[in-house]
Formats: structure tokens, sequence, C-alpha cells
């Protein structure tokens, strides 16, 4: 999302950042895998992981999960139920794939980091698209 807002030289308009639900690898890379598919596609990842805390739903106006799990996590988070109106499932701005969720791409090899890849590609441009 972060290189279609400055392609666009948005920058002043969005604050984009990433957290996981856990915080089991808090302050580490993103895995080398995805961050070297990342790379070949012209993206570097250099964002160290940090659990979402509840700041986050203050902070910010959306509050996106990959998948059902993730989803039941934040609405646990979520503050208020005025906070779970944040939430969102990242393919809901899913055009080009008929998905209900980002899939976990560490266990399918090469093309499960491409295919995660493809999606996040496809949903993020809608969703700027939506808020642009």
């Amino acid at each position: 999302m972060q290189s279609i807002v400055d392609r666009n030289q948005r920058q002043a308009d969005f604050f984009i950042d990433s957290a996981g639900i856990i915080d089991y690898h808090e302050g580490e890379q993103a895995d080398s895998r995805m961050r070297r598919h990342a790379f070949d596609r012209g993206y570097r990842i250099t964002h160290l992981s940090r659990p979402v805390r509840q700041d986050d739903f203050r902070d910010f106006d959306y509050i996106i999960g990959m998948d059902d799990s993730n989803i039941k996590r934040l609405n646990a988070m979520a503050p208020s139920n005025a906070d779970k109106g944040r939430i969102h499932r990242m393919t809901e701005w899913s055009r080009a794939f008929d998905v209900d969720e980002v899939p976990d791409p560490y266990y399918g090899g090469d093309k499960g980091f491409e295919n995660v890849l493809d999606l996040l590609e496809d949903a993020c441009q809608v969703l700027f698209d939506s808020l642009a």
C-alpha cells in the first residue's frame, strides 16, 4: 500500500503501518522469503514486526486483517463496538481474485508468496482508489 501512496505522491494523506496479532516475532524483520519475493517486484520491506496495540484503534481509520483468525482476534481486542467498525478483511477490496482470505504463504513455497503478493497488490490498489 505504501508504494501505491508513494507512486501517487499522497504521503501527506496516508499513514500506513503493519502489525501482527501476536508478539512472537516482535522486533524482527519479515520472513526472508517474503522480502526476496517482494524485492523481485520492486518492494523493499524494512518494517520490523510489532503487535497490534490498543492505541491502533484510536490512531487508524482502518484495521485490516488477512484471514478469519485475524478478524476474530482483532474484534476481541477492539476497545468498543464502535472500534470494531474499523476492522476490515483485506479481501473486501479484492477485484481480480474471488477469495475470502489472504492465505498464510509460509507453507506454499515460492507460489505461496507470489500468490499473497498478487492478492495484496490487487486489494491495495482498489483500497487506495476507493480512498483517493
